[in-house]
This record gives structure tokens, C-alpha cells and sequence, in this order.
């Protein structure tokens, strides 16, 4: 019998793990959440800290399948691709997913540390002249460049530029929905401006959010609302 996928994340966030799943909810494939069950929280902090006699992940989200233990983000999704159908089959095109997706997790990256642009040992409330200062930059130049390079690919892709990579949905059709989400979320008037740039994303946001599996999981209470708690976080004073 084959080895169930065990997620481990930090329940009542979206954070990084939403990016693994909604590769599971596409793919149909049962999966343990781990920490969203009782006393799945100590499980996760007793199974990073023991390693396993190697070193551990650095931080949740990790994977365990079987005797497996994948950590970051980008690693997982490049582990489940095959494994769930959700990564070209060329060598060429599993790199060019890899490579998208190492980017949304740059995109992922700075969209946190515009209200924690000093790291998170402090409250946003103890760096909020330098939040404003970061978001700024952010909305003017960093959201629109991301956007720009996905909005290429789409038009550059030969298969008709309905996916980023072939003709098919992969996992960073999923992971560009899900950041996309989080910057309408976080920096709605923002993106209100740039999305009228992007119009090949606005079409794929609407294409991947259609998919049956997705539209029922996007409508169930597994799907963890977006919150002041995590990544992408909506303070006004930062979205102009």
C-alpha cells in the first residue's frame, strides 16, 4: 500500500503550505494535514527537531511520505510534480516549472517583508515607518515586474498560453493562482492598477479558480481564509 503524504504547517495560516495544497486538492490525492488535527502541532515541532539522524528542516512546510521528509516549499512541489501529474514530462520542461516557481517564491518573499521589511523578530506595529516606506517600492515597482514576467510566459507559451508551461496545468499554474490571490488580498487597489496590464493572468486566475476540484476546495472550510497572520497581510496603510 502506498505511503500516505503527510503535510506539516502551521495551522490557521495560508502561508507556504497552501502552495502544497492545492497541488493535493488538483490531484484528488488523500493527504494528513497535520498540524490542523489535535495535537498535530507537537507532532510537526518533535518530528523537525529529532531529524531523523540528519538535520532537520529548517521550517514547516515540510513533507513526509513514507520514510521521505522534503522541506521548503519549492522542493516539495518539485517532489510531488511527477508524483501527482502536475509537472511536464521533459526534463526541459520539469526545469522551466522549477525555475517559475523558485520565482513566485521570490514574489512570495517580498510580498512578506513589506510589513516586516525588519524581520520578524519585531511587531509590524514596532516597523511601520519602514513597512510604508518597503510597501511602496513594492506596489510601484516589484508587483508590476513579477506580473510582467508571468504575463510573458503566458503569451510566449507555443501550446496556446492557457498554462505557464505545455498545454497542461502544473503545479506553478497553481502557485501563481494562489500568489496572485494573496496580492489581491494584501494590496487590493494596487492590483486593481496592474491587473489591467495582465489581462492573459486575469484570464488564467479565472480558468485555474474553475476547475472542479479547485472551485470545491476554494468553497469548503479546508480552504484557510487569508489573514493578518500570514504572508499576505491587508493593512491599508500600505495599499494606496
Amino acid at each position: 500500500m502506498a505511503s500516505r503524504y503527510e503535510l506539516f504547517y502551521w495551522p490557521g495560516i495560508p502561508g507556504r503550505g497552501e502552495f502544497v495544497r492545492l497541488a493535493f486538492e488538483e490531484a484528488a490525492v488523500a493527504y494528513r494535514d497535520v498540524a490542523r488535527e489535535p495535537g498535530g502541532v507537537d507532532e510537526m515541532i518533535a518530528l523537525q527537531e529529532s531529524g531523523k539522524g540528519r538535520p532537520a528542516s529548517f521550517a514547516p512546510p515540510f513533507l513526509r511520505h513514507g520514510r521521505i521528509v522534503v522541506g521548503q516549499t519549492s522542493n516539495i512541489l518539485l517532489y510531488l510534480g511527477d508524483r501527482l501529474r502536475l509537472a511536464p514530462a521533459t526534463e526541459a520542461g520539469r526545469s522551466w516549472t522549477h525555475q517559475i516557481q523558485l520565482t513566485i517564491a521570490d514574489a512570495v518573499v517580498e510580498a512578506h517583508d513589506t510589513h516586516h521589511p525588519l524581520g520578524g523578530d519585531f511587531y509590524y506595529e514596532d516597523q511601520k515607518p519602514e513597512a510604508a516606506r518597503r510597501a511602496a517600492l513594492f506596489r510601484k515597482s516589484r508587483i508590476p515586474l513579477f506580473l510582467d514576467w508571468f504575463e510573458r510566459i503566458l503569451a510566449s507559451n507555443a501550446k496556446g498560453g492557457r498554462y505557464l508551461v505545455g498545454a497542461r496545468l502544473t503545479y506553478a499554474d497553481l502557485s501563481l493562482f494562489q500568489l496572485v490571490e494573496g496580492l489581491r488580498y494584501a494590496f487590493p487597489k494596487a492590483m486593481r492598477r496592474a491587473e489591467k496590464n495582465c489581462p492573459l493572468i486575469v484570464a488564467h486566475q479565472g480558468r485555474v479558480a474553475e476547475r472542479p476540484r479547485l472551485a470545491a476546495y476554494l468553497a469548503s472550510p479546508r480552504r484557510i481564509p487569508f489573514n493578518e497572520h500570514g504572508i499576505f497581510r491587508h493593512y491599508p496603510e500600505l495599499d494606496s
